[in-house]
Parts: C-alpha cells; sequence; structure tokens
C-alpha cells in the first residue's frame, strides 16, 4: 500500500492546509450527518456541550505519550468508531484531532472529520488506547467522569465496546479493529439507544 503523506492543499481554500486522508470515514444520512448506526435518534450534537480538537496537537500527542509522525503509518492501520453522550446528546468528535496542520505531522490516533472514525496508522506495532485518543482531544476521561462531568449526584459514566458495557477503568480499554465505542454520561434516566455496531464505509 503506498505511504500516504502530508500535503499542502492546493487552492481550494486559499492558504489552507490539508492532510491526506485514507479514505471517506463517516456514512452520512440524508442531511450530510455522519453518525452510527443505532444511534440516539438522530438528535442533534448537544449545543451546551462542544469539545474542540486542541489548538496544539503536537503537545496534547506528547501528552498522551504518542510520537508525531511526517506521514501515516502503515505497519498498524486499523480504525475504530467513538460515540460520546452527555444528558442524552450526542457529542461531536472533532476532525483533526491528532492532527499539527502547522508543522504538518500526524499522531498514530487521529481523526479526518466528524465522524466519529478514530484512525490507528502506526509504523510499529503497538496498543493504542482509549484514554490516550481523549488526552489527545483534551477530554480527559476515567472511571469517575468525562472532560468536566463527574459520576455522582445522580449521575453515571457507562463505556461500551459493541454494545457490552465495559468494567474498569474506561481509559485502558485498547483500541481494536472495527470497534463501536461508546461513552455515556448522565441520568439514569436519559434515553440513550447505545451503538453496538457502525456502518463502516468500504475501504475502511
Amino acid at each position: 500500500m503506498q505511504m500516504r503523506r502530508i500535503v499542502i492543499g492546493a487552492a481550494v481554500v486559499a492558504g489552507a492546509l490539508t492532510l491526506a486522508a485514507c479514505g471517506s470515514d463517516g456514512k452520512k444520512d440524508a442531511a450530510g450527518t455522519p453518525g452510527a448506526t443505532g444511534g440516539a435518534d438522530d438528535k442533534p450534537a448537544a449545543a451546551s456541550v462542544s469539545w474542540p480538537a486542541p489548538a496544539d496537537a503536537t503537545a496534547q500527542a506528547k501528552a498522551a505519550g504518542l510520537p508525531m509522525l511526517g506521514a501515516e503509518g502503515q505497519v498498524l492501520h486499523i480504525h475504530s468508531h467513538l460515540d460520546v453522550y452527555v444528558d442524552g446528546r450526542p457529542v461531536t468528535v472533532p476532525a483533526e484531532i491528532g492532527i499539527d496542520l502547522t508543522r504538518q505531522q500526524i499522531s498514530p490516533l487521529h481523526t479526518h472529520d466528524t465522524s466519529g472514525v478514530v484512525h490507528i496508522e502506526s509504523p510499529v506495532k503497538a496498543d493504542f488506547t482509549l484514554g490516550q485518543f481523549m488526552t489527545e482531544w483534551s477530554v480527559p476521561l476515567s472511571k469517575d467522569g468525562i472532560g468536566t462531568y463527574k459520576a455522582g449526584g445522580g449521575k453515571e459514566l457507562h463505556v461500551y465496546v459493541n454494545g457490552k458495557e465495559q468494567a474498569g477503568d474506561p481509559a485502558s480499554i485498547k483500541l481494536a479493529a472495527h470497534d463501536e465505542i461508546a461513552v455515556v454520561y448522565g441520568a439514569a434516566g436519559d434515553k440513550v439507544q447505545v451503538p453496538s455496531t457502525y456502518a463502516w464505509p468500504e475501504g475502511l
């Protein structure tokens, strides 16, 4: 497989920098919104919860113990899908987590778009975790909460992999090929249809 290299975008948008992606990530509905099968009734993303991609991707990758590369690795090349819900509403996983456009570098864990597809593309065989990706996103995850949202006072945190609830520290969950991961925070009565699969586009 030909190695994808970081490239400077042509004059589609003046001065815009882009990275070569490994294909279209998310299956979109008629409105063009990417989503997982079995999502939360196609609710719009919660307006009150917005965690954008960090401004300094390199610093966050370092905090996660990850290197920055000049091209996407090809020794390990898999993808997982992440859904996040807060108080019954989906939260957008932003594009370009783990991608430093200024330095033209990329982490082995990254996103290209807002589909929730996490690209695991490493030049060496290694285990990568959900906690590392969340650190890159600058949204801390532990058994006690996500971001600034803490469990307690009627609020709970549950994490699922392929529809099965996981015990222990969710940050230690290993990212595996075509896993559907759902992080759900909120009251027990919040209605969230936890997805167990993702509609993977051909080629991912």
